[in-house]
């Protein structure tokens, strides 16, 4: 059954506001974390859109179509499309129970107070066509998004998906992942995470672990209640890849099967057909430990082999005027 609602009704509903002969829809979620793009935590969630909403109480969904947008603390959804996902919420065990007495005819049974089927919460959304999640400081980009509220992750598909913070920008060619609950940012195919300082990570599979985060100098504030009124963005910590890995600075390039960089102390490790560029020179090797901030990196062989390198001498500045040599 699709019910077409009012737009009033039905975005008064979901921002938590009494409606005569329906419900209130209560948005509470069972996360309380501030991350940035976290949208399973804190208040209720506001929806709106410029075109019709439609309830589906069969498949307990409502849609929102035309410049849809969702908010809830300081984060922001806009779509072509938003789709969200409801169900019942489970009975508070501190809450007095209902009388026993059975109704008469006309009266509603404990439970039964509208069209939306009693206290209802949202507990997945689903974005379509020119997806925009954003905060103060964080923003990301896709052709679709889906959010579980109860997971607090994000997965957004589509072309030119990118996320951006204060300190990085990561793009992905196929999916884009962020686990809100462990800080975690996930890119899949021709992935790359390039930082304001000019490093450049990229492979077919990026996973990146954020710190806890923290307020930015300068930071604006946000108006989310039940923080601190500070605007948060999170600050990379390491990064894992996977295939065809390449870590670049505006001195060196490294590349390998698979690797790690820690960005604090620009640290990487490299595993797997390893090269090493600095200038014109080159080494070559199994594995390596590389410090992308002085360009010193040790190369180990494969075992019964050894390391090889490739030096190009300076010869404009071991030469005198008129050495023939």
């Amino acid at each position: 059954m699709r019910r077409l609602l009012p737009a009033l009704t039905l975005s008064s509903l979901l921002m938590g506001l009494p409606v005569p002969g329906a419900s209130i829809l209560g948005l509470s979620a069972q996360h309380a974390f501030a991350q940035a793009l976290d949208m399973s935590h804190g208040e209720q969630v506001h929806i709106s859109s410029a075109g019709p909403q439609t309830y589906d109480h069969d498949a307990q969904t409502v849609t929102f179509v035309d410049q849809a947008r969702a908010i809830r603390g300081d984060v922001t959804i806009d779509a072509d499309q938003l789709i969200g996902f409801l169900r019942k919420k489970a009975p508070d065990p501190n809450a007095p129970k209902p009388a026993d007495d059975q109704p008469q005819d006309g009266e509603k049974k404990p439970g039964d107070d509208g069209a939306m089927g009693g206290s209802m919460e949202l507990y997945r959304m689903e974005a379509i066509g020119h997806v925009h999640i954003y905060t103060t400081t964080d923003q990301a980009w896709g052709d679709k998004a889906l959010y579980d509220i109860d997971q607090a992750v994000l997965v957004m598909t589509g072309k030119a998906l990118k996320l951006t913070t204060p300190q990085d920008v990561m793009t992905a060619r196929d999916v884009m992942e962020y686990h809100a609950n462990i800080r975690m940012s996930v890119g899949r195919g021709d992935a790359t995470v390039t930082t304001n300082d000019g490093k450049r990570i990229k492979a077919d599979v990026l996973v990146a672990f954020s710190k806890a985060d923290s307020a930015p100098a300068n930071a604006p504030k946000s108006p989310a209640p039940g923080g601190d009124g500070t605007a948060r963005s999170s600050k990379l910590d390491r990064a894992y890849a996977w295939g065809h890995v390449m870590l670049r600075t505006p001195n060196e390039t490294a590349t390998g099967d698979r690797g790690v960089y820690v960005f604090d102390t620009e640290m990487a490790r490299l595993i797997g057909h390893v090269h090493v560029t600095s200038g014109q020179n080159q080494n070559n090797g199994a594995s390596a430990i590389v410090n992308m901030k002085t360009g010193v990196a040790i190369m180990n062989p494969a075992p019964g082999q050894r390391v090889e390198g490739l030096v190009i001498p300076n010869e404009a500045s071991s030469s005198k005027p008129g050495d023939m040599r």
